[in-house]
C-alpha cells in the first residue's frame, strides 16, 4: 500500500508539473514567421468603424494603419522574402478601395490628377510581384500617399531597389513606412492637401527596414546587432536622389509621428536599435 501511495503521489506530481509548463506555452504570444505586421502594431489600430483615423486593414499582402480623414496611411507593414518576387507584370491597376467602411470616402485615382504628387505606393509594387493579384493589390488608394516625384521615383525607389537587392542576396526583410505632417512640395509647388481636402499631402515620408537572414522564428533573431535602416525624408521635388543621406534613427521618427515602432522586442534590443543610425552599405 505505501509503495502504491508513493506511485500515485508522483504521478499527480508529474501530471500538475505538465499542465503547469503547457500554460506557461500557452499563455506566451506567438508571431507567425512572415507575418506582415509581425514587428507589432505602431499606432494600435482596430478594425472598427468607430476608429476613422486609426483603422486597421488587414491584406495578404500587406497590412495598413489608414486614417479616413487624412486620405491615406499613417503606416503600413510587409514582409519581404524571396517568395514574394515572380514575374508577374506592373498592374498600374490604381482604384478605390471597396474593403473601407461603407459610407467613408474612399479616395480615387483621379484625385491626385494635375495635383503635382505621384501616387505613392507605401508597399511598392516590385515588392508583390509573385502573382498578379498580389502586385494588384499594391495598386489600392489605401496603400498610397501624395509623394513628390523625384521622392517617389528616385530616392525612394533606390532604396526599394536596393532593398530588394539584399533580398535576392539571402536575406528576408521586414518593412514599415509612412508619413506624417502637412504640407510638401510636388512638381506644381507646396499643398497642403489635394482632392479638395480629402487626401493630406504628408510633409515627411519615412521607413524601418529590418534585415535577416533567411530562417524561421524571425521575431526571436533580432537582436541590438541586427541591421535596421531608417531613413525620413522631406516630402519635397527637390530631394537628393541617393538616400543614405537621410538615414536617421527610429527614435527620431517615433518623437515625429507619434507611432511605437518594433514594439514587440525585448526593450534591452530597442533601446539599441531604435538609437542607432544606420552605416551600412547603400547599393
Amino acid at each position: 500500500m505505501k509503495h502504491l501511495l508513493l506511485r500515485r503521489a508522483a504521478l499527480a506530481t508529474l501530471v500538475l508539473l505538465v499542465t503547469a509548463c503547457s500554460k506557461t506555452e500557452d499563455a506566451t504570444p506567438t508571431v507567425d514567421t512572415n507575418d506582415n505586421m509581425a514587428l507589432g502594431n505602431p499606432s494600435g489600430a482596430v478594425n472598427s468603424t468607430s476608429s476613422p483615423t486609426n483603422y486597421l486593414l488587414t491584406k495578404p499582402q500587406y497590412t495598413v494603419g489608414y486614417n479616413r480623414d487624412a486620405g491615406k496611411p499613417m503606416w503600413v507593414s510587409w514582409h519581404l522574402g524571396a517568395a514574394d518576387l515572380g514575374s508577374a507584370p506592373r498592374q498600374d491597376d490604381f482604384r478605390a478601395d471597396m474593403d473601407l467602411p461603407t459610407g467613408w470616402y474612399q479616395v480615387k485615382t483621379l484625385d491626385y490628377s494635375g495635383s503635382g504628387f505621384d501616387r505613392g505606393h507605401n508597399c511598392p509594387s516590385a515588392d508583390r510581384t509573385a502573382t498578379v493579384a498580389d502586385n494588384s493589390a499594391t495598386f489600392l488608394m489605401s496603400n498610397m500617399m501624395p509623394q513628390a516625384p523625384n521622392n517617389n521615383q528616385q530616392t525612394w525607389g533606390n532604396l526599394e531597389d536596393y532593398c530588394r537587392t539584399l533580398v535576392r542576396a539571402g536575406n528576408e526583410l521586414y518593412i514599415i513606412c509612412g508619413s506624417y505632417g502637412r504640407g510638401g512640395t510636388g512638381s506644381a509647388g507646396y499643398q497642403t492637401t489635394i482632392a479638395g481636402g480629402k487626401v493630406t499631402v504628408p510633409a515627411n515620408c519615412w521607413k524601418v527596414v529590418v534585415v535577416l537572414s533567411v530562417g524561421s522564428n524571425d521575431v526571436g533573431r533580432i537582436t541590438s546587432s541586427t541591421r535596421v535602416i531608417a531613413i525620413n525624408t522631406p516630402n519635397d521635388n527637390n530631394i537628393n536622389s541617393a538616400w543614405g543621406g537621410y538615414r536617421t534613427t527610429i527614435n527620431a521618427i517615433e518623437a515625429a509621428s507619434g507611432l511605437d515602432l518594433l514594439s514587440v522586442l525585448p526593450l534591452s534590443v530597442q533601446n539599441v536599435v531604435e538609437a542607432r543610425i544606420d552605416t551600412g552599405p547603400t547599393n
